[in-house]
């Protein structure tokens, strides 16, 4: 809490939690309590095995018995402002992300759902926002070897009738 602090105090506008939460879910009830759920982003990794979906921690190398739609909705009921979901699955893949299970997300809880894991193509970012229910699509790769421009992508998703930012 002390470290959140500091952040704030050096001008971050949100912070996110992920293991940390995992193993210890009152930080979040802490961290929102003290400086608001609109500061506080649980990041979730997880995994698709034999049909269902884990919680990993430690970057997605540490597998646990906490179900992803469980965690995400105790995030919520604990005071998180949003989910930055990783489908470990679909991270580096440039497949597309996990649109099934990223709809689930969001239908299970009120609060935005940023998707992540799988970007590779502008069709994907569409695709998550449509098919997945996403709130906002987070891609690394591909913009840092300007594979995709953003304004380019910006301007597709628009076409698309996907609302987006100017």
């Amino acid at each position: 809490v002390e470290d959140v602090d500091v952040l704030l105090a050096s001008g971050a506008d949100k912070i996110s939690i992920n293991s940390a939460a995992v193993r210890r879910p009152e930080l979040i009830t802490e961290l929102a309590q003290r400086f608001g759920s609109q500061f506080v982003v649980v990041a979730v990794d997880a995994k698709e095995i034999d049909g269902d979906w884990y919680i990993h921690l430690n970057g997605g190398r540490l597998p646990t018995e906490v179900r992803l739609l469980d965690w995400v909705k105790e995030a919520e009921s604990r005071g998180a402002g949003e989910i930055l979901f990783t489908s470990m699955n679909h991270d580096g893949t440039k497949a597309g992300f996990a649109n099934a299970i990223t709809a689930k997300v969001s239908q299970s809880i009120s609060i935005p759902v940023i998707a992540s894991g799988g970007a590779g193509q502008m069709e994907h970012f569409r695709d998550v926002f449509t098919k997945g229910k996403a709130d906002a699509g987070l891609a690394a790769s591909i913009f840092h070897f300007r594979e995709i421009g953003i304004g380019e992508l910006k301007s597709y998703l628009a076409n698309e009738g996907v609302c987006v930012r100017r």
